[in-house]
C-alpha cells in the first residue's frame, strides 16, 4: 500500500489469559525506591487537593516488569482497584506487525484514492460510501489494538536505558492518581487517516491517536518522558491530492475536564500539533473551572504548534526551553476560549528569521500572563512584540491569577545548559 509505514497488531487473546506476571529485578539505573517516588509538595497543580501518589502503596503482587505491550496491557488490567507500580523494561512496540493487520476484510487504499479523488468527489461533501466505511472500520481495530487503559492509584515507569513504547496511546480517563515517568514515547502512525475534501481549501488528512491523553482525570503527573515521532517524522510521509498524509496527531493531550496535572522534565520533540489543553470551544460544560495544568522544565524542540494550546484551563507553563525550528513554525502559545494561561521565565531559542511576535497565538479572547521570558539570551516582552507586530490580533495582558505551586524557578537563562543535561526519559536529576 503505498505511503504506509509498519505498524502493527496484537494479541487479543492475552487480555483473557492470566492476570498474573512475573515481577522481575531488573539492573536499571532506577532504584526500587525511585518507582515509588511521589510528586513532591507545591509541584504544580497536581500536587493540590492531597497531591499526587500513584502507585506508591502498592504490594509486591501488584509490582510488575513488562517487557511487550501485551504484558502491560495485562497489568493495567489486573485485579481492578489495587495501587500498582509497572516496570517498562525495553521498548513495547504496540504495532509491530504492520498496517496489514488491522485492514478490514474488502479495504483497499488505491480504491480509496480513486473513490475520494477531488477531480471525482470534489470539495463540497464528507467522503462516504463502501471505502471509506471499511477505512472507519479499520480505524476501529487499530484503535483497539493500541490503546492502554491506565487505572487510579498506578505508577508506569521506565527502567533501564532503552524503556519506551513505540505505536501505543495511554489513556488516562476518568481516574485519578496517576504517575508516568522515564518513558520515550514514540507517537502512533494512524494506519488509516480520513480525507476531508472540506477541510481547508483543498482538504487535508485527518489522524487520530496521541501517545497520552489525560481524559476526565485527576491528580497526573507526567515526569521526565520523551514524546518524539521517532523513525516517522511528517518529512517522511507522503503526499496524496496534494496534501501531507497525516499520520500523527498530539503527543499529550488534557482535555475533557481533566484536572491538577503537573507536566515537568519532559522532552516534546518534532512534531505537529503537539499538547492540546482543553479540546473544543464548545465543552464549557466540562471544562470551565477545570484543565488546572502546570508546565515547567520541559523541552519543546522543533515543534510546530499547540506547546500548549489553550481553552478554559488554568495553565502555569513557567522554566520551559523552546528550541524553535526554521522552517514551518507557527506559535507555541495558543491563546483560546476562556483560558487563563500565566508563562514565566521561559527561554525560545529563535532561528534567524522567526520574529518573537510569534510565540504567543491568539485564537480567541482572553487574558495572558507573560512577562520574565528571554528571547536567544536577551528578555523580551512576548505580548507587547505580539501586539506590535500583528494589530490586527491584540492581546490583552494579566491573566488575572498568580501562580503559587512552584517548588523551584530558574534563571531562563540557564535553562539551555540545564534542560539538555536534566529533561527527559533517564535523566532525572
Amino acid at each position: 500500500m503505498p505511503g504506509r509505514r509498519s505498524a502493527g497488531r496484537r494479541s487479543l487473546a492475552v487480555l483473557a489469559g492470566c492476570t498474573a506476571l512475573v515481577v522481575a529485578v531488573t539492573s536499571a539505573p532506577a532504584s526500587a525506591a525511585a518507582t515509588r517516588d511521589v510528586l513532591p509538595p507545591r509541584d504544580g497543580w497536581a500536587s493540590a487537593g492531597g497531591g499526587t501518589t500513584g502507585g506508591a502503596k502498592a504490594d509486591a503482587a501488584h509490582t510488575y516488569t513488562v517487557t511487550t505491550w501485551e504484558e502491560l496491557r495485562t497489568a493495567l488490567a489486573a485485579d481492578p482497584g489495587a495501587p500498582r507500580i509497572i516496570k517498562v523494561k525495553g521498548t513495547l512496540n504496540a504495532t509491530a506487525a504492520g498496517c496489514p493487520a488491522f485492514e478490514a476484510d474488502g479495504y483497499d487504499f488505491e480504491r480509496y484514492l480513486a473513490d475520494y479523488d477531488p477531480a471525482v468527489w470534489g470539495h463540497d461533501t464528507p467522503v462516504s460510501g463502501a471505502q471509506e466505511d471499511l477505512r472507519a472500520a479499520s480505524a476501529t481495530r487499530q484503535g483497539a489494538a493500541i490503546k492502554a487503559y491506565v487505572p487510579a492509584d498506578t505508577t508506569i515507569v521506565g527502567v533501564g536505558r532503552q524503556a519506551g513504547i513505540v505505536g501505543g496511546s495511554l489513556q488516562i480517563q476518568g481516574v485519578d492518581n496517576v504517575v508516568v515517568r522515564d518513558l520515550t514515547l514514540e507517537s502512533p502512525l494512524d494506519c488509516f487517516p480520513q480525507w476531508d475534501p472540506t477541510d481547508g481549501a483543498t482538504g487535508a488528512w485527518n489522524s487520530e491517536y496521541d501517545s497520552m491523553v489525560v481524559h476526565g482525570s485527576t491528580h497526573v503527573w507526567v515526569d521526565h518522558n520523551t514524546f518524539t515521532d521517532g523513525e516517522h517524522p511528517d518529512s517522511s510521509l507522503p503526499s496524496y491530492y496534494g496534501e501531507l498524509y497525516q499520520q500523527h496527531d498530539g503527543e499529550l493531550d488534557v482535555v475533557r475536564g481533566a484536572d491538577l496535572v503537573t507536566v515537568s522534565w519532559n522532552v516534546f520533540a518534532d512534531h505537529d500539533k503537539t499538547l492540546m489543553i482543553g479540546n473544543s470551544d464548545s465543552a464549557g460544560d466540562t471544562d470551565r473551572g477545570k484543565l488546572r495544568v502546570t508546565l515547567h522544565h520541559n523541552v519543546f524542540r522543533d515543534i510546530v504548534e499547540r506547546a500548549p494550546r489553550v481553552r478554559f484551563g488554568q495553565v502555569d507553563a513557567y522554566n520551559n526551553h523552546y528550541i524553535v525550528p526554521a522552517g514551518g513554525y507557527q506559535y507555541s502559545f495558543g491563546i483560546g476560549q476562556e483560558s487563563r494561561l500565566v508563562a514565566q521565565r521561559n527561554a525560545f531559542t529563535l532561528p534567524a528569521g522567526v520574529s518573537a511576535a510569534k510565540i504567543l497565538k491568539k485564537w480567541k479572547e482572553a487574558p495572558v500572563t507573560a512577562d520574565a521570558n528571554y528571547v536567544n539570551g536577551k528578555r523580551v516582552d512576548l505580548i507587547a512584540v505580539h501586539n506590535a507586530e500583528l494589530p490586527g490580533e491584540v492581546l490583552t495582558p494579566d491573566a488575572g491569577w498568580t501562580p503559587s505551586l512552584r517548588t523551584r524557578v530558574d534563571d531562563p537563562r540557564r535553562l539551555p545548559g540545564l534542560l539538555q543535561r536534566q529533561a527527559g526519559a533517564g535523566k532525572r536529576h
